[in-house]
């Protein structure tokens, strides 16, 4: 991640976001790959929950 964007995150508006990072299996190979997402804090668990 760039340092722009990390200083932007820490910057007052940036507290209500949050960096989520999520692990996912291909059906085809079987590899993992992982999925990177900046969304706001009351969208976390929902981002974990979907498939």
């Amino acid at each position: 991640m760039a340092k722009k964007v990390v200083a932007t995150l820490q910057k007052g508006e940036g507290r209500g976001y949050a960096k989520v990072i999520k692990m996912v299996k291909s059906p085809k190979t079987g590899s993992y790959s992982f999925k990177e997402e900046i969304v706001p804090n009351e969208n976390v668990k929902d981002f974990f929950a979907k498939k």
